[in-house]
């Protein structure tokens, strides 16, 4: 009876928020951009972190991207265990971007994103993480308003970074600061062309 009540209530939140037909098109390329791109604002910011502001961005870059390698590979091990129709699948809704018809749940993008943004704005980067989590905010909107993803899989998505965070803490307290040197050794024989400012040293 609850998982009847739970999933009328992820459909009728899924409705108020898919776009209708006679949406601005404005709007749709916005989400679309929300929806598809902001996920590549990641890896940009990570390269940034780890050539432009030293030891600690090295350190906060590496974190960030422990956390999110932990967050999709629980939310891939949680789908191994529950499948959740896209609202496309079902015949729900409208479909306003072309996406492959597997698991909903939960939103990979989201979980990306707001790993990345928990992680950052919980190792002292708070202005960062803010941007990323913001950004997170609408992607999240975004693959629900074109109709590939229910809320639900955005909640899941941000249970999912918050249990990442966790597990990256405990294996960062114990393994952060050797991952750190190995990491920085390798970038500083891979990159060594580069001007002694932009690697470790």
């Amino acid at each position: 009876m609850h998982c009847i009540m739970f999933e009328t209530l992820n459909r009728a939140w899924f409705l108020s928020i898919n776009a209708q037909p006679g949406t601005p098109e404005g709007i749709i390329t916005f989400a679309r951009f929300c929806a598809d791109g902001t996920i590549f604002f990641i890896p940009v910011l990570l390269l940034w972190l780890w050539f432009f502001t030293g030891e600690t961005g090295r350190r906060q870059a590496l974190f960030c991207a422990l956390t999110i390698e932990i967050a999709l590979g629980l939310g891939a091990l949680s789908g191994l265990f529950y499948f959740h129709p896209r609202p496309f699948m079902i015949s729900l809704g409208y479909t306003w971007i072309h996406h492959t018809p597997d698991n909903s749940f939960p939103s990979d993008h989201a979980t990306l994103l707001i790993s990345a943004g928990l992680s950052l704005f919980m190792s002292r980067a708070k202005i960062t993480g803010s941007i990323v989590m913001t950004l997170a905010l609408f992607a999240a909107w975004a693959r629900v308003f074109l109709g590939v993803h229910f809320p639900m899989d955005m909640v899941g998505a941000a249970v999912v970074s918050v249990l990442a965070y966790g597990i990256a803490f405990t294996l960062w307290k114990w393994w952060g600061d050797a991952l750190t040197t190995l990491c920085a050794a390798i970038s500083a024989k891979l990159f060594f062309w580069l001007p002694k400012r932009f690697t470790p040293q």
